[in-house]
């Protein structure tokens, strides 16, 4: 397979590049505009920057391919092995056991390449032991009886020979396979497989896949948000990986007569996820973490989606209240983000409302607003992620003197 983009851009997070007119052909600059104005900030060649195109990633990391040769490599401004950590928890991957020897890959786009090769070796495997099948119900005219006679039916066309019936049939084709169809579909739709690396498998599982399941396509939340019993078990390491890939799927494009799937990290989510990913296995049996809680503002009035609320398990009293900020201001908390947490604590009942950035702020916030305790404290990204977080939880006196990490 020869990749389509042949010509890469390197972007690193926030930081303007400047790239002369011949290098960004002005098809590829305007799918750009329409298409990923989110992950990158667009700024024709004049005056300003010196008659060439300005790009500034807009916190997010990963690849996308353009049209005319051209893709963007948008590099994360944290250690790359800082990056697969974070992912690894994030997405609760740490059951595969085989993330270490991945934080070897020199790039992201090798990373991603690298996961798929693992996805589909473990969805080949699956088949070797035996996929996942259920009954599913089924109703059709037969010229025999299976299951039950679909009575009503009957009587509303007694001159049809073939009798309707309802019945249960087992099948693979159904949501726990119907998951990996879709996803290997994506990831070969990404043009980030080589034919020396990861596609030759990748295409071998599709292939097992496509002789049992028909493609259907699956938002993240239906993929991940499953129930499992004894016999489907298995899968849920499977689907984790899955939500990886589904989740890191940006908006896809035509290129020429391909349709192509860019990978893409949104870091501000990332980050707010490890961090709740990291606390939820560290916080210990006092407290239960509550993410992404919302909190109503009257009946029909808007609401609050509160990064993360942490819980006294005893009492079930709101301990803090915390938000994560992924870009850090240079000097102190802005008045917003202050502002912002304050209503949360405010609304939740909680006594310390807390601001979580990436690196330690110049001036950091210890106050109090009214009987609300304002901190900022630090999740660092540039050291061993665990060490941080052994850090951010000492911050926490409550938590380090009861739960004794």
């Amino acid at each position: 397979m020869v990749k389509l983009s042949t010509t890469v851009l390197p972007l690193q997070e926030y930081q303007p590049a400047f790239f002369a007119p011949e290098q960004l052909t002005q098809a590829a600059a305007q799918l750009l505009h329409q298409r990923y104005r989110a992950q990158v900030d667009l700024q024709p060649p004049s005056f300003l920057n010196q008659g060439r195109w300005q790009l500034t990633a807009r916190g997010w990391v990963g690849f996308i391919a353009l049209l005319d040769g051209i893709g963007l490599s948008l590099q994360p401004k944290v250690p790359l092995a800082n990056l697969f950590g974070m992912l690894e928890v994030a997405y609760t991957l740490q059951s595969f056991r085989f993330l270490p020897g991945l934080f070897n890959a020199a790039t992201l786009e090798e990373f991603y390449e690298r996961l798929a090769q693992i996805l589909a070796q473990q969805i080949v495997d699956r088949f070797r032991k035996g996929i996942y099948r259920a009954y599913v119900p089924q109703a059709a005219a037969l010229p025999y009886v299976r299951g039950q006679l679909d009575l009503p039916r009957i009587m509303r066309k007694p001159w049809q020979a073939d009798l309707p019936c309802r019945y249960d049939e087992q099948t693979a084709d159904v949501p726990e396979n119907q998951i990996l169809t879709w996803t290997l579909h994506r990831i070969l739709q990404s043009d980030l497989c080589t034919e020396q690396r990861a596609l030759p498998r990748v295409r071998q599982a599709y292939r097992l896949l496509q002789q049992t399941t028909t493609l259907q396509a699956f938002t993240v939340q239906a993929a991940t948000q499953r129930a499992y019993n004894r016999l489907n078990s298995d899968y849920h390491p499977l689907h984790a990986l899955c939500h990886f890939f589904l989740d890191q799927s940006g908006p896809s494009h035509e290129v020429g007569a391909r349709t192509m799937v860019p990978f893409v990290v949104d870091m501000a989510r990332l980050y707010e996820r490890f961090v709740a990913e990291w606390l939820k296995i560290h916080l210990g049996d006092t407290y239960t973490l509550q993410t992404q809680e919302r909190y109503h503002i009257g009946n029909a009035g808007p609401h609050f989606e509160i990064d993360l609320v942490v819980y006294a398990k005893e009492t079930g009293q709101v301990r803090w209240v915390m938000d994560t900020k992924y870009r850090a201001p240079e000097v102190m908390p802005s008045p917003d983000e202050v502002a912002q947490v304050v209503a949360y604590a405010e609304a939740k009942g909680a006594d310390e409302a807390i601001l979580i950035y990436p690196i330690p702020l110049a001036r950091p916030l210890d106050q109090r607003i009214g009987q609300i305790r304002v901190r900022s404290l630090t999740f660092a990204l540039d050291r061993d992620l665990d060490q941080a977080g052994i850090t951010f939880l000492a911050a926490l006196p409550v938590v380090n003197n009861e739960t004794g990490t």
